[in-house]
């Protein structure tokens, strides 16, 4: 079948998948209990979530709420690594606990491939991608985006002060994967919306939640139409061509795969540079050995990689299930909290302190089990080339004003506005 013919009506068929999906009523207002009534989009949480993981991991390991349908979420390593590699009683059909779940029948594929995706689907989803994800693929982007980073702080260079987090980190991974999937650059204001409504609006009514992945899907399609006239040699035109089991893509997993590289690939990546940074601003000893030391700085990200794990990824209960002391019903939700994981003293010596020399460092930032992040070496060369480029051309920084830092809220945590003086 000729690729344009795929690749006609099929919006449609997901917006119908989106009409199929279990809604569960809004629940607002602060949190009264961390233990019983629990959010990850509470202002508190989303300012400083350490000391609430912290009280939980010794208090009450596995944590409930009723919000988003009921949701559970554990703090200790060992529970959060049991659950991720649980492909059997935990499915990945959903990734974002929301308001909003999707239909059982979207197993084991899911909506974004390999990511949403369960056995026996997942595998041979997930090799498809690997070749464009290995450390030689990935070194082919990193003089680019060294470039890219001088060109950035070229335009603030001579200021006293710059959002680190709006005019430096934002940008840099939208410029990598606009490359990789051949999107035109000039439309990265666009693809920070569509990360913002994906992964930090999960409280709004699903209506609003569906209307949004209406819009992200419908941009994905006509960047696939404009592909198929125009093909080139990046991630889209190679999706469009790819071939599983002697099959060509369904239209549903091309546009999957492009919308998790989008997302996954860019908040992720800008919440770890921002933060990297945020501690450096508040941290003049670390700063000062990085600076005379470069050669810390590829120990130093890993550190930070673990310290401020920017994301909690989110799974749901296949049936109903006695866990770990707790009954959970089928399809609530559980969130896998890899910051919380990757601070429990009974895994990491020194836990709640950064030691950017820190040697043995098996943090789970990237995830753990099947679904362990296949994009951690493009992560990882964007923090510490953004990193090393902004302490070789701004080696003193700090916080021009604490108060007007902001985290974001929601499964993916970095700072939104990072305002630094740097002169």
């Amino acid at each position: 079948m000729p690729a344009d013919d795929r690749f006609s009506g099929e919006t449609t068929k997901i917006r119908d998948r989106v009409s199929r999906s279990t809604r569960s009523k809004v629940i607002e207002g602060p949190v009264t209990d961390w233990a019983t009534d629990f959010s990850h989009v509470d202002p508190a949480w989303a300012a400083d979530p350490y000391p609430i993981q912290d009280d939980l991991r010794q208090r009450c390991p596995v944590a409930h709420t009723e919000r988003f349908g009921g949701m559970w979420i554990p703090t200790r390593y060992e529970d959060v690594a049991d659950v991720a590699r649980d492909t059997g009683r935990f499915s990945s059909r959903g990734i974002i606990a929301a308001n909003l779940r999707p239909p059982r029948d979207v197993a084991p594929v899911g909506d974004v491939p390999p990511i949403s995706s369960d056995p026996p689907f997942h595998g041979p989803a997930r090799k498809l991608l690997l070749p464009a994800f290995t450390r030689t693929a990935i070194g082919r982007y990193e003089e680019s985006t060294r470039e890219f980073c001088h060109g950035l702080i070229d335009e603030f260079s001579a200021r006293e002060t710059v959002d680190a987090a709006v005019e430096y980190a934002q940008h840099i991974p939208v410029r990598v994967i606009a490359d990789m999937l051949g999107f035109p650059p000039e439309d990265g204001p666009q693809f920070r919306v569509f990360v913002e409504e994906a992964l930090e609006a999960v409280n709004q009514e699903p209506e609003e939640r569906a209307q949004h992945r209406d819009e992200l899907f419908d941009y994905l399609y006509a960047q696939v139409r404009e592909h198929i006239d125009h093909p080139r040699d990046d991630l889209t035109t190679f999706l469009i061509n790819a071939e599983l089991g002697g099959n060509k893509l369904t239209p549903e997993h091309v546009v999957g795969t492009m919308a998790l590289l989008l997302i996954a690939g860019i908040d992720t990546t800008w919440s770890a540079i921002g933060a990297s940074l945020w501690h450096l601003a508040t941290n003049p000893a670390d700063r000062e050995r990085l600076v005379a030391d470069p050669s810390l700085v590829i120990p130093a990200t890993e550190e930070f990689l673990r310290a401020y794990a920017p994301v909690t990824m989110a799974r749901l209960v296949a049936d109903d299930t006695h866990w770990r002391g707790v009954d959970m019903k089928a399809d609530d939700w559980i969130l896998l909290s890899f910051p919380a994981a990757n601070r429990d003293p009974a895994q990491f010596d020194r836990a709640g302190e950064v030691l950017i020399d820190r040697e043995v460092n098996r943090h789970a930032a990237f995830g753990l089990g099947i679904h362990r992040c296949l994009g951690s070496h493009l992560a990882r060369m964007e923090l510490r080339v953004a990193v090393a480029t902004w302490l070789e051309r701004i080696p003193e920084f700090s916080l021009s004003d604490p108060s007007s830092v902001t985290w974001s809220a929601g499964q993916i945590r970095g700072p939104r506005m990072l305002p630094l003086r740097i002169a």
